[in-house]
């Protein structure tokens, strides 16, 4: 399937962002690795943060998205979760580099003397050392093509370095190295025309650090019409045919095919020197299918989505919770049912406690992770509102052990049970720290602490999660401090609570669930099933779930 020469000679392209933030380069890039794949090249992607956080797992996710946890444990951008989905792989800490990542290796290296006595310059050692990241990322992968996400956008300070490492390697090997700039063309409502400008500017101050770009994707709400490109083509110097049209579109995974009309991995097959397949891999025609079902869908699942990292200023941030998003997008259109989606601020719960009833009208709720002790009396409300109402409810890390702490409340009648998170002085800490970890806590040191990565479970016979697996042992992602109490597993178990999931030897919850004979879907994973659902492989689940809310939007 794969040009064993062209893995001998691999091909770069980074990918990069005019004008504004959130302009869409994660997709692009993610929609360019797949339009390659698709072309029988072995395609791998890498995330670029300007950060000086040396990982995502200390981010605010109201500011910079969710966190997305690897196979091996590494927190990462939310990208890195677009390019698994896209080009369902898994990949592993090479992918992803920050600049304090980058900054920390090279100090490192000094210390220990691998410079050999040199002065440590930023320039050029800061861009070798991602350059040395890229190409090493390419041979793990044994990638034909590498797709290089630049975070951030041109002009700002904190990617200038990471700039510097793509001129320099394009400077060596011209042939090699792509650049494609993804930039905004804004329609002013009181104007009403597409203005080119502010690309013109970008494109402007990317020359100065020294490139120039290959391809233009211009995004917009709009199709990009010829006088635009003719515009675009004849004042930022890129050929007319290499101004690629990105305008908004209703669902993300028609991008590639968006991306292929404008025929993308053509010039990028012909920019690079790439003897590219003619005929599309026979998983771009499953995508096909998928991108079809999205269109087609006939029902809806009202999903409520209860959470507490909503609000930035007076915007709703959905990004924070974007793999919970894709996982129920994943498993609807599986079923042939468009998910209509509701953000609630656990907050309003509290504050408005009447409005608890509003969830009657949902299909199914979901609670997402999260850490703290804003809004989760709010959610506590809403998971007994889902329990007592037969509601399908599905809680995820945080929406598990707060399910736990809500069943040990109402039906054992700890009225004080709670998690050493919110208050440590609680009588039934049904929820507490690992062992572990203490330790670390005490003294402070809360960066990389908690259960990160693939941990294997052992599913128990009979359950509903048992029958949504089809399997007996499973490996899912993580990423938390808390258990359950092994101290108070018996009785939570003998109120009917079952902890169908379970570490190998035995000592950890990681699903929890009811009876299918006392509620339609009540679970919860100690473990974050988002993170490996995949557009053409929806996770057991979630599909589990989504079954579940159909059948209750069919009886409404």
């Amino acid at each position: 399937m794969f040009n064993k020469k062209t893995a001998e000679n691999p091909k770069y392209v980074f990918v990069v962002g005019g004008v504004i933030s959130g302009v869409g380069k994660g997709i692009t890039a993610s929609s360019i690795a797949k339009i390659m794949q698709d072309r029988g090249l072995r395609a791998t992607a890498i995330k670029i943060d300007p950060y000086i956080n040396v990982d995502a797992g200390t981010m605010n996710p109201t500011e910079h998205g969710e966190v997305f946890v690897l196979d091996d444990g590494d927190e990462t951008d939310q990208d890195m979760g677009n390019y698994e989905r896209f080009l369902n792989i898994d990949l592993t800490r090479v992918n992803y580099m920050t600049t304090g990542r980058v900054y920390q290796t090279v100090i490192n290296k000094e210390r220990n003397l691998d410079y050999a006595g040199k002065c440590v310059q930023v320039v050029p050692h800061i861009p070798l050392e991602v350059i040395d990241r890229i190409e090493t990322a390419q041979k793990k992968a044994g990638a034909d093509i590498v797709v290089i996400e630049v975070g951030g956008t041109i002009g700002e300070y904190e990617n200038i370095l990471f700039l510097e490492a793509a001129r320099m390697m394009k400077l060596k090997n011209p042939k090699d190295v792509a650049v494609v700039m993804v930039s905004y063309l804004p329609v002013p409502s009181k104007v009403g025309e597409m203005k080119t400008k502010p690309t013109q500017h970008a494109v402007r101050t990317l020359n100065g650090s020294g490139i120039q770009p290959d391809i233009l994707v211009a995004r917009s709400n709009d199709p990009l019409d010829e006088k635009r490109k003719e515009k675009l083509s004849l004042f930022c110097n890129v050929p007319e045919g290499r101004v690629i049209s990105a305008p908004d579109v209703d669902s993300i995974y028609d991008i590639p095919a968006n991306f292929e009309k404008e025929g993308l991995s053509d010039i990028l097959c012909d920019i690079l020197f790439l003897s590219c397949k003619k005929n599309r891999v026979e998983s771009a025609e499953l995508w096909d299918m998928f991108t079809h079902r999205i269109a087609t869908a006939k029902g809806e699942l009202k999903i409520a989505v209860v959470g507490k990292y909503f609000d930035t200023g007076n915007y709703v941030l959905s990004d924070a919770y974007i793999s919970v998003i894709e996982a129920i997008r994943h498993a609807s259109y599986a079923i042939n049912q468009k998910p209509v989606l509701t953000w609630i601020n656990s907050v309003d719960f509290e504050q408005h406690p009447e409005r608890i009833k509003d969830l009657a009208q949902y299909d199914g709720i979901i609670v997402p992770g999260g850490f703290g002790a804003r809004g989760i009396e709010g959610i506590i409300s809403a998971i007994q509102f889902a329990r007592e109402n037969k509601i399908p409810y599905f809680g995820l890390c945080y929406g598990m052990q707060l399910a736990v702490i809500e069943y040990a409340r109402h039906k054992l009648g700890w009225k004080d049970a709670n998690t050493r998170e919110i208050n440590p002085d609680s009588s039934r800490l049904v929820i507490d720290i690992m062992e572990s970890q203490k330790g670390k806590l005490d003294a402070h040191d809360y960066g990389g602490t908690m259960r990160l990565g693939a941990y294997d479970a052992y599913l128990g016979t009979g359950t509903m999660a048992r029958t949504a697996y089809a399997k007996d042992t499973i490996s899912e992602r993580h990423r938390h401090r808390y258990e359950v109490n092994p101290a108070y597993i018996k009785d939570i178990e003998g109120a009917g609570l079952v902890f169908s999931g379970r570490s190998p030897d035995g000592e950890l919850m990681e699903i929890a669930e009811l009876p299918k004979d006392v509620h339609p879907f009540f679970l919860g994973t100690q473990f974050h099933p988002e993170f490996k659902s995949r557009p053409l492989a929806p996770h057991p689940l979630f599909k589990a779930f989504a079954e579940a809310a159909a059948t209750r939007a069919k009886r409404a």
